[in-house]
């Protein structure tokens, strides 16, 4: 037995205690202690940084974006007073070369004079052949490229003369020598009968020749010049029909197809010069007490400006009408004032103008933007304007005075119009969307509108997700809900590791390997759509007809395995038989099929090729989101409605869903962001052709492929450069809006089935 007295004093020992305040553990408190607070100003700082690195590339393109949206400035120089002005007759021309620093002036009698911009100083005068007698009464000038100028005379005859500006660098010093030239002789051509003024001129030269036609009041002559080497240039007649109506104004265009006489009040009658008719009268103004004062051909010869006496202008040009006759249609107008319209100047390599009204009031306009820059006061009256092939530069003749005004201009083509509303352009019979930002040809302008990028950017996003969402959500649904927990963690891996692989081999894949491949299989890849369900289904339906014992054979959540070779067979089958699908139902090409039943149009690189390209880049997102938000549903809210008597279905639709339907909306938008903004894809699987078109078999350009494609080759600070940023935030300020909307409904769903 134990000693009492041992006994006793062993009770009253106390129990050995745990020190939670040992050096090892104060280290190791601190050190957690240290973690956590570095990880805290690490989370911290990170995402502060992260909103302040999208916060500054949004301002970034702003401040690129900016300036498109800026009107034009313009700033008045000093006014020039030179004597030889006071004696030098009534200026009949006036222009600038093109590095602002000499002028012309040709006056009424004949004589031409080169200027410096700079103080007014005079050049060099030339004194123009012309004959004994004779005054200029009417001037023309052909596109700005030739510098061709043709001068009517009082005895119904017509100059031809080039003004050309020859650049030299003498002891290392910027010279520029101005000089004339005759390249179809001294000679004028007789155009009226003698003692019949040329009042009205018009000049349009081409490699073969030249294309004069002149007017007095009532009566319209048009001469043929064809040159043949050193020799004169031979000289015909071209019968046209009579006027009626006193003339105002001729003008030819540059194909010298059209002839437009702009006569009475307001009238212009056009006549085809190939085949010698009129082509119609057309009536320029609705405002009956109004008159034309004022027209010109905007750059490239294809439009007309008409200058009213009310202030107002109006943009005129050729295209074809429902019957597909050839009609001068009136497309747009400006208003400057109310005072009548006495100078047009059009610019020389954009489609601007520049006009003066009696009142000495100057307007800048853009035609295809319809967009007035600016309207401002500039003199007390009307006179010579000058405006130089920059469109930098103003020069102002004004009772014997030079004015000299600068004009910045940078972005006039763009406008909000411009970008997203249907445009008329020149050469076309109706508005349309049009992204053309490039061509061959001097007289192009850029067409820049985004409306196409942004349907195309849609158009693929929606046939992506139509692809990705069913497939990408059930996928999650069955794997989470159904599938044995073996097998799921064999299959979200991988399909998690399809997200790896970079767009640009996805891309490069459906170029050249699913483009060709659906093009030759077509009806095959519509009879898969149409025999995988349909045989997943009657697969479904024997595998419920078959013994129970041969169906517990099959471990449970591992069915969907026999659904393999399934598929497989199904699809080799359909690709198997697509020939005999197209020969039987097709009459052996689907794509011609297509185009002669359906009116569809079929591009091997098309919406069909990019939706299954992008829909396989988009799935593994959709799919890993939605699956971790349904299998993050408590199971006991799974157990306690199967404990109710619901069945597996019953249960994953009216309590897993909607539980899961945050997380799952997430994914979907996550998805869509990641389908709008996709750009390798759809760069090399589509014909990237900017149009708009649901159609399934064409091909689009999105907003991101764009500024991939283009962005390098534009020039810094252009139009086009600053247009493409535009294009870029446009696309950042569509996702953040789309995100944000995602979240507010993210977070009423979750607040609204948080409970279940």
């Amino acid at each position: 037995m134990k000693d009492p007295a041992v006994s006793k004093a062993t009770s009253r020992t106390p129990p050995a205690r745990i020190d939670f305040n040992t050096p090892a553990m104060q280290r190791h408190r601190r050190l957690r202690a240290l973690v956590d607070r570095f990880t805290h100003w690490y989370v911290l700082v990170g995402g502060l940084a992260v909103l302040a690195a999208i916060t500054l590339i949004f301002f970034y393109l702003t401040y690129v974006v900016a300036p498109l949206f800026q009107g034009a400035s313009l700033r008045v120089g000093a006014t020039l007073a030179p004597s030889w002005l006071q004696s030098a007759g009534q200026p009949v021309l006036l222009t600038v070369e093109e590095q602002n620093r000499v002028a012309m002036r040709v006056s009424d009698r004949g004589e031409v004079v080169f200027f410096s911009t700079a103080d007014g100083a005079v050049l060099s005068r030339v004194t123009l052949p012309l004959p004994a007698g004779a005054g200029v009464t009417a001037v023309a000038q052909d596109q700005p490229s030739r510098g061709l100028v043709a001068l009517g005379l009082s005895n119904g005859q017509a100059l031809i003369f080039r003004h050309l500006y020859q650049t030299a660098w003498p002891e290392n010093r910027k010279t520029i020598t101005p000089s004339v030239e005759y390249p179809y002789g001294r000679v004028p051509f007789a155009i009226n009968e003698p003692g019949s003024a040329l009042q009205h001129l018009a000049v349009s030269a081409n490699d073969t020749g030249v294309l004069l036609a002149g007017a007095d009041n009532s009566r319209l002559n048009v001469l043929a010049l064809t040159t043949n080497g050193d020799a004169p240039p031979a000289q015909a007649k071209v019968a046209l029909p009579q006027l009626t109506e006193a003339v105002q104004a001729v003008y030819i265009d540059p194909g010298q197809r059209w002839l437009y006489v702009i006569n009475g009040r307001a009238q212009a009658d056009v006549f085809d010069l190939h085949k010698k008719l009129l082509n119609g009268r057309y009536k320029l103004l609705e405002d009956a007490s109004a008159s034309v004062t004022a027209s010109a051909q905007l750059v490239g010869g294809v439009s007309l400006l008409i200058g009213a006496s009310n202030g107002s202008l109006g943009q005129w040009f050729m295209s074809r009408d429902l019957d597909g006759e050839p009609r001068l249609s009136h497309i747009r107008d400006f208003r400057l004032g109310t005072a009548p319209i006495s100078r047009i100047n059009p610019e020389q390599r954009r489609k601007g103008f520049v006009t003066l009204d009696d009142r000495g009031q100057l307007g800048v306009f853009h035609s295809t933007a319809h967009r007035t820059l600016l309207i401002e006061q500039v003199a007390a009256g009307s006179g010579a304007l000058a405006l130089s092939p920059r469109a930098n530069r103003l020069l102002l003749e004004e009772q014997g005075k030079l004015l000299k005004l600068t004009l910045r201009n940078p972005h006039p083509e763009v406008s909000w119009s411009a970008l997203w509303d249907k445009v008329w352009y020149e050469h076309y019979d109706s508005p349309e969307y049009v992204w053309q930002s490039t061509a061959s040809n001097a007289d192009f302008e850029p067409k820049l509108s985004l409306a196409p990028l942004a349907f195309g950017t849609f158009k693929a996003a929606f046939y992506a997700m139509l692809l990705a969402a069913p497939l990408a959500v059930a996928a999650a649904i069955y794997t989470a809900y159904f599938m044995a927990p073996s097998m799921r963690r064999k299959v979200k891996p991988v399909i998690e590791l399809m997200e790896a692989l970079p767009t640009v081999i996805l891309g490069f894949f459906a170029g050249l390997v699913l483009a060709p491949f659906l093009e030759s299989h077509l009806p095959g890849i519509f009879g898969l759509l149409l025999l995988i369900p349909l045989g997943i289904l009657l697969a479904g339906l024997l595998w419920g007809r078959l013994p129970a014992s041969l169906r517990l054979r099959v471990p449970e959540g591992w069915e969907s395995a026999l659904l393999i070779p399934v598929i497989l067979l199904l699809g080799a089958g359909s690709l198997y038989l697509s020939p005999w699908l197209e020969h039987t139902l097709f009459d052996g090409d689907m794509r011609q099929w297509l185009s002669a039943n359906l009116g569809l149009d079929f591009d091997q690189r098309n919406a069909m090729v990019v939706g299954i390209a992008m829909g396989f880049a988009v799935i593994p997102t959709i799919y890993s989101i939605a699956e971790d938000a349904v299998f993050s549903v408590p199971r006991s809210l799974t157990f306690g409605s199967l404990a109710l008597g619901a069945t597996p279905w019953q249960t994953l639709i009216r309590g897993v869903l909607l539980t899961a339907s945050p997380g799952i909306f997430s994914a979907l938008m996550i998805g869509m962001g990641r389908a709008v903004g996709e750009t390798m894809i759809v760069l090399m699987a589509t014909g990237n052709t900017p149009i708009m078109d649901m159609n399934l078999f064409e091909g689009m350009r999105t907003l991101a492929a764009n500024v991939a494609i283009e962005l390098p080759e534009s020039e810094v600070g252009s139009s086009h450069y600053r247009v493409l940023f535009l294009a870029a935030l446009a696309l950042l300020l569509f996702t953040f809006a789309m995100n944000t909307v995602a979240e507010l409904i993210r977070q009423r769903l979750r607040k609204q089935y948080s409970s279940l």
